[in-house]
């Protein structure tokens, strides 16, 4: 819906306006018939409205006013570490000898940018405790999916075709068991126990001999550190399975502990999360996949080589699960990690889970007066709360969401894990100063009291948006996809 102040720029439209102008054609004109054929050839001019350029200008810019991004607000989108991507990462991924390279170039002529790709390889097999790194899945998900399929391949090497399901816990991340199903395994559940952690004893009546995985998010969805860790390990690898590391909450325990130490055997991580990649918007992200030596024969091919000083990739791998992308993966994701990690240092990293675990606690000891905390012990760089005190009041999570918006933040992930009724999932990162934290605690606060002396109030947010309350069923079934006068 528009603002009174700000009509759409279909609404400013008048008659031969025109917000452009373009040079003289310094080419042959070409008969369009000829070379397009008639049939792709409009028939009439398209329906755009006519302005003027400051028109343009104005509108574009009002629009990118109403955008939400870390630059603008805070983003405690818990699970999706939403933190601040550092501008020297942008500057180096804008060098020329970075951004003007093409994949189809001659090796010789890209030593720089392989070498990049290559010292980035190694920083992340460091940080993982992983002996081996590839750089291609373009994101989260991918890499999981990447990862099972290197688990199947060395299964099915080994002549053991029986092993067709996967473990995930309740507490993992949605796209686990998505992932576990493309890859072409059965998904199977095993509970938490009522710490919020992993059930031994519904683990070991879920593993079998067609067990190929466990797949664990750790710290899982709720922000807890899985503390039977190492019995996890063995209980999977004596069945024969592998342990596979949903490397999405990473910013918990850079620096801290690494998942090659713990026993697993592949891990994926989340440049575009961890490593500060812009994040949001569909993309780009990328999602690098670690093995132990065990499993690397069945790495994507091409990997990436340093023989004789120079850089090059190897596709000499017949027990590869092939190519998972065009070219060597987001190339230009990949900058901007290397530049932080290098930016932060080993110290640094530890800083950053430090920082990370200490601001969540922080939040939650002030907010679980009000809210109710449904674990109640330390959490790591994320946690629930759980609105069914708000609930009973008439207030649901999603009012305390959208009336979130009233005080200009992006809402936490609500109704998720779904293992916690009336969910709220916040994670503040570490980039957030105390100020901000204190403020959206405060509005958090103001809320829980609006729901019990004013629930109207929050049952009818946003108040001061552009666009305010909507049907969310048609908005799902029918959305509005283009402008309608």
């Amino acid at each position: 819906m528009a603002n009174q102040d700000f009509p759409l720029i279909f609404e400013l439209s008048q008659e031969s306006r025109t917000g452009f102008s373009l040079p003289s054609m310094d080419v042959p004109e070409i008969d369009v018939d000829e070379q397009i054929g008639n049939a792709y050839v409009r028939k009439s001019e398209p329906d755009l409205p006519e302005v003027d350029e400051l028109q343009i200008m104005r509108h574009y810019t009002a629009l990118s006013k109403r955008n939400h991004g870390v630059d603008s607000g805070f983003y405690p989108l818990g699970s999706c570490t939403m933190k601040y991507n550092p501008k020297v990462n942008e500057d180096i991924a804008r060098l020329t000898g970075f951004s003007h390279v093409h994949p189809y170039q001659p090796t010789e002529s890209v030593q720089g940018a392989l070498e990049l790709m290559y010292d980035l390889q190694v920083s992340l097999e460091e940080i993982t405790g992983l002996d081996t790194v590839t750089l291609q899945p373009a994101a989260g998900a991918h890499g999981e999916w990447t990862g099972l399929m290197m688990i199947r391949a060395y299964h099915e090497a080994n002549g053991d075709y029986n092993r067709t399901k996967v473990i995930v816990p309740d507490s993992a991340h949605g796209t686990n068991p998505a992932s576990a199903t493309v890859a072409g395994f059965e998904a199977v559940t095993v509970k938490s126990d009522e710490r919020g952690l992993v059930d031994l004893e519904d683990l070991k009546r879920v593993v079998d001999e067609q067990t190929a995985a466990l797949m664990l998010t750790n710290p899982n969805t709720l922000g807890l550190f899985e503390q039977d860790i190492e019995e996890m390990a063995s209980i999977i690898h004596e069945a024969g399975g592998k342990l596979y590391y949903d490397g999405a909450n990473l910013n918990a325990i850079l620096g801290y502990a690494r998942p090659g130490d713990m026993g697993f055997d592949v891990v994926h991580l989340n440049l575009h999360k961890t490593f500060t990649g812009p994040h949001g918007g569909g993309g780009p992200g990328s999602g690098p996949v670690g093995v132990t030596a065990e499993l690397e024969p069945y790495l994507p091919k091409p990997i990436l080589r340093k023989e004789n000083d120079m850089y090059m990739f190897d596709n000499d791998r017949p027990q590869s699960i092939g190519r998972v992308k065009p070219y060597y993966g987001n190339f230009g994701i990949n900058v901007r990690a290397y530049t932080y990690i290098r930016t932060m240092g080993p110290e640094g990293l530890k800083k950053v889970s430090e920082y990370a675990v200490i601001n969540a606690n922080y939040m939650m000891r002030r907010l679980q007066k009000e809210y109710e905390l449904p674990f109640d012990h330390h959490c790591k760089h994320e946690f629930i709360l759980s609105g069914k005190r708000q609930k009973k009041l008439g207030v649901r999570t999603l009012d305390i969401a959208k009336r979130l918006l009233d005080f200009g933040y992006h809402p936490p992930t609500i109704y998720f894990p779904i293992n916690v009724e009336e969910a709220l999932m916040i994670e503040p990162t570490e980039t957030e100063s105390k100020e901000t934290l204190d403020a959206f605690v405060d509005a958090m606060i103001q809320i829980a009291e609006e729901a019990k002396h004013d629930p109207e109030k929050v049952q009818e947010a946003p108040h001061t948006t552009i666009v305010s309350r909507m049907d969310e069923t048609q908005a799902a079934r029918k959305p509005v996809l283009r402008y309608q006068a």
